[in-house]
This record gives structure tokens, C-alpha cells and sequence, in this order.
């Protein structure tokens, strides 16, 4: 009897309140992003927990995050709040979860601060995916970043 080891489905995370990000890669298929949903002006846990079940993750990395100084309370929590509920239903999902710093998987690909650097990266490494022609979806392209930065550094380790 043979046994089969899972296919590396990396999914990437951009979080925010509202405007919160994912990019799925797999193997022989073409890259998956998008914008998590939302509902009320807050990341919507049950469609989220959908969506998650609908791409069959088998890793999350998620960008590390933390509020920002001269952040108002407001902005803050509810920063927080929508970046907790992406976490938990990645946790509740039993998908491992990886932390990455911005400044670690920026510097891996030579990126700084720009955010329109790193979408012009995506649309050169990625150039079918479509869903990037926009300014404002900067956050697509570093959920899809992300992910090929675990592709390239944590597919080398030893993952679950």
C-alpha cells in the first residue's frame, strides 16, 4: 500500500479590516486571489470559513501585523478584529499557520515600502493573472508574493 503525501496548496494573507487580501498557489494550477469577504464593513467569518474550505489550503502564511503609530483606537481594533477573525478560521480549519514579517518576504524579492512595486512584481511573476490590473489591488499582489515566498523558503523545510 502506498501512501499519499498532501499536494503544498500555499495560501497567502494580506490582513486588514477591511481590505484584507488571499492568494492561492498549487501546483499545475493557476494562481487563486481575491479579496476576503465582508460583511457590514468587517471581515465576514462564515464566508471566509467557506472560501478557506473551497481552496483546500494545506499552509497559511499571513503576513505579521501591528498597528501603526498615530492609528486611531477605532482603526486599530478594528484592524485587530478582522485580522483575529482571518487567524481563526485558518486555526479552526487545523491549516498551519506560518508568521512572516513585510520587511522578511519584501526583502527576499528586493521589494521596500511601495506598494506598487510589489503588484508590478506580481504581474511580471504572475502574468495570466488578471485580477491585478488595478492601484488598489496592491494587497492581491502581496497575498500572492507571500505565498511564493513560502513556495521558495518554507517548501524547502520540513511542513506538516
Amino acid at each position: 500500500m502506498t501512501v499519499s503525501t498532501p499536494t503544498l496548496r500555499i495560501l497567502g494573507v494580506d490582513p486588514g479590516s477591511v481590505s484584507a487580501s488571499f492568494a492561492l498557489l498549487a501546483p499545475f494550477e493557476p494562481p487563486t486571489i481575491g479579496d476576503i469577504p465582508t460583511a457590514n464593513r468587517q471581515v465576514d467569518p462564515a464566508a471566509w470559513t467557506r472560501l478557506l474550505l473551497d481552496l483546500h489550503p494545506t499552509i497559511a502564511i499571513v503576513e505579521r501585523v501591528s498597528s501603526r503609530p498615530r492609528q486611531g483606537v477605532g482603526s486599530a481594533f478594528a484592524f485587530g478584529m478582522g485580522t483575529g477573525l482571518i487567524r481563526g478560521a485558518i486555526a479552526a480549519l487545523q491549516i498551519p499557520i506560518y508568521e512572516v514579517s513585510p520587511t522578511k518576504w519584501k526583502a527576499h524579492f528586493r521589494l521596500d515600502t511601495d506598494k506598487e512595486k510589489s503588484r508590478a512584481l506580481a504581474i511580471r511573476l504572475y502574468p495570466a493573472v488578471t485580477d491585478l490590473a488595478r492601484k488598489k489591488d496592491h494587497g492581491r499582489a502581496e497575498a500572492l508574493l507571500m505565498a511564493r515566498y513560502a513556495l521558495d523558503t518554507l517548501a524547502l523545510q520540513k511542513l506538516p
